[in-house]
């Protein structure tokens, strides 16, 4: 059974949305503010977090930004609907997706199976031997996708699902373009709509958090109006 903490000041959406994901077979915790969340975090991590962006004492963008300190775990951030620069920061920082205010309960159903699928899918050997499956080293890059662990020139570099799905399909075909909507077809579930500034976060991220291994990385690069493709160094 996976745990899902969901944080929101709003006790109405923790009280329906918890009965929800609880109805669905998940086991959930809540809390109505970020720090109460990070304090229960600090303990011990759930499977995964949906958090609601604005909320007092912690806000959700300070909570995710502590979170990634520590844990690579999915992350669904809530959005109001007029909020799309909240949504972009989100991404930047390390949310896997997000889902907006006022929300179907179905699709945020759909949202977390699909997220925990691809979590699954990089931290198991249930599918075999498979290039999903099989350690990539590509020059300074190694990846082991059963461990779901990656490295450049021997420093580890932590990297969420998302993250981590979008660098292993360039990796696996060094120099071939791969268009943005192939790449959302790797990261994201058929049933979960996102738009070019969604891959294009996430990639500003993933390249960011490579950097912190080596400030001259530039393995990844961008194809104006084509795509990105992966150049072995």
């Amino acid at each position: 059974m996976s745990k899902i903490a969901l944080v929101d000041d709003d006790r109405n959406i923790l009280t329906s949305v918890s009965m929800t994901l609880e109805a669905e077979g998940f086991e959930v915790e809540t809390y109505n503010d970020g720090q109460a969340a990070l304090d229960a975090f600090n303990k011990k991590l759930p499977d995964m977090a949906v958090l609601d962006i604005k909320m007092p004492r912690m806000d959700g963008m300070d909570l995710l930004q502590r979170l990634r300190q520590k844990s690579a775990m999915p992350v669904i951030f809530l959005t109001s609907k007029d909020d799309e620069i909240d949504e972009v920061l989100g991404l930047r920082m390390g949310a896997d997706d997000y889902v907006k205010k006022p929300f179907s309960q179905r699709l945020l159903v759909e949202r977390i199976r699909a997220l925990l699928r691809r979590q699954d899918a990089v931290e198991t050997n249930e599918v075999g031997d498979t290039e999903e499956t099989k350690v990539i080293e590509r020059g300074e890059l190694r990846m082991d996708p059963l461990r779901h662990a990656v490295s450049w020139k021997g420093k580890d570099v932590s990297l969420t699902v998302t993250e981590f799905l979008l660098l292993q399909a360039l990796a696996q075909r060094p120099g071939f373009v791969k268009s943005r909507d192939q790449l959302m077809d790797v990261a994201y579930d058929d049933q979960v709509y996102v738009d070019d500034r969604t891959i294009d976060s996430h990639i500003k991220r993933l390249r960011k958090k490579m950097r912190t291994a080596d400030d001259e990385f530039s393995a990844i690069e961008t194809l104006y109006g084509i795509g990105y493709r992966y150049n072995e160094e």
